[in-house]
C-alpha cells in the first residue's frame, strides 16, 4: 500500500458526519504535488506531522503556506483559514538567519570607538575595550590589585624554583 493511499483511508475511516475536503501540497521543490483528503477541522499542527512522516523531516522544520500567507498556528484549523476545498498548500522550509550580529563598542565611558577583538577584551569587568583602553591600568580594571598581587607571587615562586643552589663543601 502507498502511503498516499494510507493517508485516503485514514480519512475514510472517520465518522461519515465529518465534512472531507481534498487538499493538494505541492513539496518543497515544487516538483511533485501530493493529494490529500482530511476533515475540515484537521489543526496544522496534525498535517504537518503528516506531512513530515512522509517527507521524513521534523514538524518543527516545515512551513505550510497558501495564497502567501504561512499557517503558522498551529492549534488553527484548515476552516479558520477559510482554506476552500481543492486548494494547494506550499510546503517551505524554515528561513535560517536574520540580522547580522551588532558590532562591539568600547565600554569605557562615553567612547564611542570600536572594540578591539580578544586583546581588547578584559578577564576581570567583563567589558570589551578599544585600542586607546584596553590596557588594565586605562579602564581602572576592579580587580586590577588583585591580578597584580597575584602575578608577582607567581612569577617569584618561578624564580624561586629555577634558582641554582651552590653546594658548599664538596
Amino acid at each position: 500500500m502507498r502511503r498516499a493511499d494510507s493517508f485516503s483511508s485514514i480519512s475514510s475511516t472517520s465518522s461519515s458526519e465529518e465534512e472531507t475536503m481534498q487538499v493538494f501540497v505541492k513539496n518543497v521543490s515544487g516538483t511533485s504535488t501530493i493529494p490529500l483528503t482530511l476533515p475540515a477541522n484537521t489543526s496544522i499542527s496534525t498535517l504537518r506531522t503528516l506531512l513530515a512522516l512522509r517527507h521524513n523531516l521534523l514538524p518543527s522544520d516545515l512551513r505550510l503556506v497558501h495564497a502567501g500567507k504561512h499557517l503558522s498556528s498551529p492549534s488553527t484549523t484548515l476552516t479558520d483559514y477559510a482554506i476552500p476545498p481543492n486548494a494547494t498548500l506550499h510546503m517551505a522550509l524554515p528561513l535560517r538567519g536574520g540580522m547580522p550580529p551588532k558590532k562591539i563598542r568600547c565600554s569605557f565611558k562615553d567612547c564611542k570607538d570600536a572594540a578591539q577583538r580578544i586583546v581588547g577584551d578584559c578577564g576581570f569587568c567583563s567589558g570589551h575595550f578599544c585600542g586607546k583602553h584596553r590596557l588594565l591600568e586605562d579602564h581602572k580594571c576592579e580587580g586590577l590589585e588583585d591580578c597584580k598581587k597575584e602575578s608577582h607571587e607567581r612569577n617569584a615562586e618561578r624564580l624561586n624554583s629555577e634558582r641554582t643552589v651552590a653546594i658548599r663543601g664538596v
